[in-house]
C-alpha cells in the first residue's frame, strides 16, 4: 500500500485486511455512541466513531451489509467484512452524505481523538468515559 499524505492519513480497515478505507482531511466529528444497537453490535460499550463527509471517503472490498433500526425511525447500515466479521463503517456506499467510520478499524489508532459521547440513557454504569467530552442523553439537535 502506498504510503499516505497529510490528506489521507486517516487510513484503516478490516482485521484481515480484506476492506480497507481510507478519508481526505479531517473528521467532521469524533465520539462514543453508547446506544443499544452498538454496543450489541461492538460487544463492548460504545462504539468509537469518526465522521466524514462521503466525498472524502474511499472504500475497497466487498462489505457485508447489516440492517437495524435507527434512533431517527429510519435504518442503519453497518458495514463488515464477509470474511473476518470486523466492523469498518456505517453508511451505504454511493447513497450516503457521510460515513461513519469506526475508529477501531483505524491503521493508527492515535489519530482517534473524541469530543462527544452520544446515547448516554443506554450508557452501562461499567463504561467510563474520558472526562471533558461533549454528553447527550441521545443524539444531538
Amino acid at each position: 500500500m502506498p504510503p499516505m499524505t497529510n490528506e489521507h492519513r486517516y487510513a484503516g480497515g478490516c482485521p484481515c485486511g480484506a476492506v480497507r478505507w481510507s478519508a481526505a482531511g479531517e473528521p467532521m466529528y469524533q465520539g462514543y455512541c453508547c446506544c443499544a444497537d452498538c454496543r450489541k453490535a461492538s460487544g463492548s460499550g460504545f462504539v468509537p466513531f469518526m465522521g466524514f463527509p462521503a466525498s472524502a471517503v474511499t472504500v475497497t472490498g466487498d462489505t457485508l451489509k447489516v440492517r437495524s433500526p435507527a434512533f431517527s425511525g429510519g435504518e442503519a447500515l453497518r458495514n463488515a467484512c464477509p470474511a473476518c466479521g470486523g466492523l469498518v463503517f456505517g453508511g451505504e456506499v454511493g447513497a450516503c452524505d457521510s460515513h461513519t467510520i469506526y475508529a477501531g478499524s483505524l491503521d493508527d489508532a492515535s489519530l482517534f481523538s473524541p469530543t462527544m459521547a452520544l446515547f448516554l440513557r443506554d450508557k452501562p454504569d461499567w463504561v467510563v468515559l474520558p472526562q471533558g467530552l461533549a454528553t447527550f442523553h441521545t443524539m444531538p439537535d
